[in-house]
C-alpha cells in the first residue's frame, strides 16, 4: 500500500506528529489532490494546544490543515464537474454536512464542517476533496498564495464585504495586524474604507499595518489611545471594528471606540466568553456586535479572480516556506510569533 507523510493530531492524546499512513482512497464525488502548499493558520496553533476543540468531529485523529492548494491526482467516481487529473485548484477551507435539515432543504448548512479540525485536512502530501469544494486557479497564481486565500485573506474578506457590509469612506478600526488582520486591512482598503485605523501591540505589526494601507497604526496600550481614535475619525468614531485577535480586553477596547450605530465585528475566535461592559452609551448609540465565522465559497472564487487580474498581489503574505516534516517547528514559530510571520507555508 502506497504511503504518505502526514501532520497529524490526536485529539484524545493532545499530541502533534508527522507521520506517515497510507495514500487516502477518493470515493464517489471525491478527488485525490497533490499537495503544492499549505497554510499554517493560528486555529490549527489552537487546535494543538487544545484550545479549540473540534465541534463535528470525524475521527479521534484528523490531518491538520484548511489553506490548501495542489493539483488533481486521481479521479474519484461519480463526478459531476468534468474535472482533469492536473488541473491547479485550491481548496475550500471547509465543507457542508449534506445530512442536517438545512442541507436536504438546500439552504445554508447549520454543521458546517471545517478541514483539518473536523476531518482531514492537507498537512500532507495528498488529501481528499469533495469535488464541490475545488476551485480551479490559473497558472499564474502560485500554489503557495493560492493555498492561503481559503481562510486568511477569504476570512476577512468576507468579514468586510458581507458581515459588516463595509462602503466607501467609513472609518474602520482592525485590531490584531497578524495573518488575518493583516490582509483586512488591505481587503478594507481595496473596499474604499477611510479611515483605516490598525492597532496591535508590536512595533513591526503597526509598521507593516501601514506598509498594508492602512492610515493610522496604533499602540492599543497607549494611555490617549481613545482619544487618538476620536481624532483620526473627527470625532465621530468608528463604523465598524474589527477583532482579528479574538481577545476579549481587544472587544471592550473596541466597542468603547464605536461611533453611533458601530459595529463590532468578532473575526478571531476565543473559547473565552464575549462581555461588554460598557452601560447605556452602547444602547444610547444603537451599537451591535456580530459573529463570523471563516469565508464563503464565493469569496474564495472572487478573491481568486482578484489575484488572477492583479488587483490583489498576496506575495507580501507570504513569510517562509518549511518542508512538511517540519511542520511542529512552522507550529512554534507561529505560536510564538518569531520573526513576526504573516503566513508560513508547509511544502510537502
Amino acid at each position: 500500500m502506497d504511503t504518505m507523510l502526514a501532520g497529524r493530531f490526536h485529539l484524545d492524546s493532545k499530541k502533534f506528529a508527522v507521520e506517515e499512513v497510507p495514500v487516502p482512497v477518493p470515493g464517489p464525488g471525491e478527488v485525490l489532490i497533490e499537495v503544492k502548499a499549505a497554510g499554517v493558520c493560528l486555529s490549527d496553533v489552537h487546535l494543538i494546544d487544545g484550545s479549540l476543540v473540534p465541534l463535528f468531529a470525524t475521527s479521534d485523529t484528523v490531518t491538520v490543515g484548511h489553506e490548501v492548494s495542489g493539483v488533481i491526482h486521481t479521479l474519484g467516481p461519480d463526478l459531476k464537474r468534468g474535472l482533469t487529473v492536473g488541473t491547479r485548484v485550491t481548496l475550500e477551507a471547509g465543507k457542508t454536512c449534506g445530512q442536517c435539515a438545512n442541507c436536504v432543504r438546500r439552504r445554508p448548512c447549520t454543521q458546517m464542517l471545517t478541514a483539518g479540525i473536523d476531518y482531514d485536512g492537507g498537512w500532507a502530501q495528498y488529501t481528499l476533496a469533495r469535488e464541490d469544494t475545488l476551485i480551479p486557479i490559473p497558472d499564474n497564481l502560485p500554489f503557495d498564495q493560492a493555498a492561503i486565500i481559503p481562510d486568511a485573506v477569504s476570512t476577512p474578506y468576507a468579514a468586510v464585504v458581507a458581515t459588516a457590509g463595509v462602503r466607501p469612506a467609513q472609518s474602520v478600526g482592525i485590531w490584531g495586524v497578524g495573518g488575518v488582520g493583516a490582509h483586512n486591512v488591505r481587503l478594507a482598503r481595496l473596499v474604499g474604507a477611510a479611515p483605516i485605523i490598525a492597532v496591535d501591540p508590536l512595533p513591526s505589526a503597526r509598521e507593516r499595518a501601514l506598509a498594508f494601507g492602512a492610515d493610522f497604526a496604533l499602540d492599543p496600550a497607549a494611555d490617549d489611545f481613545a482619544d487618538q481614535v476620536r481624532a483620526a475619525t473627527s470625532g465621530r468614531g468608528l463604523d465598524f471594528a474589527f477583532d482579528c485577535a479574538g481577545v476579549p480586553a481587544v472587544r471592550e477596547q473596541a466597542a468603547a471606540v464605536l461611533g453611533l450605530n458601530g459595529v463590532l465585528i468578532l473575526v478571531g475566535i476565543s473559547p473565552r466568553p464575549i462581555t461588554i461592559s460598557e452601560g447605556l452609551t452602547f444602547n444610547y448609540l444603537g451599537k451591535q456586535v456580530r459573529g463570523h465565522y471563516g469565508g464563503t465559497p464565493e469569496s474564495v472564487t472572487e478573491l481568486v479572480r482578484l489575484a488572477e487580474v492583479g488587483r490583489l498581489d498576496l506575495a507580501p503574505s507570504i513569510t517562509d516556506h518549511i518542508p512538511l516534516a517540519e511542520a511542529a517547528d512552522a507550529v512554534n514559530r507561529l505560536e510564538n510569533k518569531i520573526g513576526d510571520p504573516i503566513r508560513l507555508i508547509l511544502v510537502p
